[in-house]
């Protein structure tokens, strides 16, 4: 049997409600989602992070090995991946860098830092600190671009991430500059699934 026009019509504008209260709910259940994310953000500012961060939050989570930043590239701290540390820092302006940081604006009254890594292998890493202040990493007198970086307001454990390409075993000089703090904690790991 064929229906009419007006009895076609019936049906779809019977249906229109239906599909209004689906669509609605839909639209119900996302904001709930959202609102709750926002809420496990408020209520840990470290769930903010895009990245999956589970390798840097455990190592923050346990005791760093002190060690004071070098003031010279040919004193600097070694930091060994997969390990928290906790740099002590100097006044940013007895600091003699390798490389001009990258860092742009005043200094006055922040503190700086050089360490060295020395990765097994080539690949992305991340350095991974508990404040705001700027990151470089010299290779040879060069400074090599960021691959990517990510920041968590409000969150110590980490703060900030920056992502490198490291091209394989050799040392490369990180410079910390632009510190409000005498002492920070880092980690330099490799980015998950590698």
């Amino acid at each position: 049997m064929r229906l009419g026009l007006s009895a076609r019509r019936f049906r779809t504008s019977a249906l229109l409600p239906t599909f209004i209260a689906i669509g609605a709910a839909s639209a119900n259940a996302a904001n709930a989602a959202n609102a709750a994310n926002a809420a496990d953000v408020a209520d840990d500012p470290c769930a903010g992070f895009k990245w999956d961060v589970s390798q840097e939050r455990q190592l923050f989570a346990g005791k760093p090995d002190m060690v004071s930043a070098g003031k010279r590239q040919s004193k600097p701290a070694v930091l060994m991946p997969d390990r928290l540390f906790e740099l002590r820092l100097a006044p940013h302006a007895r600091v003699k860098f390798p490389v001009r940081p990258g860092l742009k604006g005043s200094t006055a009254g922040t503190y700086a830092g050089l360490a060295i890594i020395q990765p097994g292998v080539a690949g992305t890493y991340r350095i991974a600190v508990d404040q705001p202040l700027w990151i470089d990493v010299d290779l040879r007198g060069q400074l090599l671009p960021p691959k990517d970086f990510e920041g968590a307001h409000g969150c110590r454990t980490p703060r900030k991430i920056v992502e490198f390409e490291l091209t394989g075993p050799q040392p490369y000089v990180l410079q910390f500059s632009g510190a409000k703090e005498p002492h920070m904690r880092v980690t330099v790991t490799r980015e998950p699934g590698h």
